[in-house]
C-alpha cells in the first residue's frame, strides 16, 4: 500500500499538498499520514508560562490536523494516521520518515507568493539524497481540477 506523508499547517500550499495526497491515495488504494509540527518554544524563565505556551501550540496543531483528517474523510479516503510532534521541522520530518519506513512519498506544497519554505528547500536541495522516499512538490496555485488531473 502506498503511504503519502503530508505536513499539515495553516498555509494554502499545505492544503494543496493534502488534496493531492488524498486524491493520489484514493486512486492507488493508498493512505495518508498527517504530521503537524509544533515548533520548540524559546526558553522562558517562568516554567508555568512556558508550559502554557507549549500546550496552546500543541492544541492548535492538534485542531489543525484533526480538521485536515475530517477533510480527507469527507472526500471518501481512508482514515489517515495522525501525528503531532514538537521540534525543529526538518529534524522531526526526518525522524518520522526513519520511524515509518512504510511511507512511500513525502508530499510538500510550494508557496505561490514566496520562495520555498524550509521543508521544500531542505528536502529538494542538499538533503534530498538522504531522503528514504520520493518527494513530491505540489505547486500551490493548482485548483481542484488540476489536482484531480495530475493525481
Amino acid at each position: 500500500m502506498r503511504i503519502y506523508l503530508v505536513i499539515v499547517d495553516e498555509s494554502a500550499e499545505a492544503l494543496v499538498a493534502l488534496q493531492f495526497a488524498a486524491r493520489r491515495a484514493a486512486k492507488t488504494g493508498g493512505a495518508v499520514h498527517l504530521l503537524a509540527l509544533v515548533p520548540p518554544q524559546p526558553f522562558n524563565a517562568f516554567a508555568a508560562v512556558q508550559a502554557t505556551i507549549e500546550e496552546e501550540a500543541r492544541a492548535r496543531a492538534e485542531t489543525l490536523v484533526m480538521a485536515a483528517a475530517g477533510n480527507l474523510l469527507s472526500q471518501g479516503t481512508k482514515m489517515p494516521v495522525i501525528a503531532v510532534k514538537v521540534g525543529e521541522d526538518v529534524k522531526v520530518v526526518r525522524k518520522y520518515l526513519e520511524e515509518h519506513p512504510e511511507v512511500s512519498a513525502l508530499v510538500l506544497g510550494a508557496s505561490v507568493e514566496s520562495g520555498p519554505g524550509p521543508l521544500v528547500a531542505h528536502f529538494t536541495g542538499a538533503g534530498m539524497g538522504q531522503v528514504p522516499c520520493p518527494v513530491y512538490v505540489i505547486p500551490g496555485n493548482l485548483d481542484a481540477e488540476a489536482i484531480e488531473r495530475l493525481s
